[in-house]
């Protein structure tokens, strides 16, 4: 039996997306979400006395941190992506 949340594989109720007339779904991020998840990670940045992430977890951030600021308002994407631009050089100097 399957679960209710799981499709039906060969669901033939639901539009084929190799057809032309497809539309895409379009995804809109949760600001109140991300807002939530880059203050949990400045605030890691804030606590600790150097890089508190492994070499990867670090380059993650720094790609994504930027690109989540910008499901924000400008201004406040602007001040979260300089806190944390400012955090990084901190623990990169310690």
């Amino acid at each position: 039996m399957s679960s209710p949340r799981q499709a039906d594989l060969f669901d033939k109720d639901r539009p084929d997306p190799s057809d032309e007339d497809f539309e895409t779904p379009t995804y809109y991020p949760d600001p109140d979400e991300i807002r939530a998840e880059l203050h949990r990670i400045l605030a890691e940045a804030r606590g600790a006395k150097s890089v508190p992430w492994d070499r990867d977890r670090t380059a993650l951030y720094r790609v994504i941190f930027p690109q989540m600021t910008n499901a924000l308002p400008d201004e406040e994407g602007a001040q979260l992506r300089f806190a944390f631009i400012e955090e990084m050089k901190r623990l990169k100097a310690a």
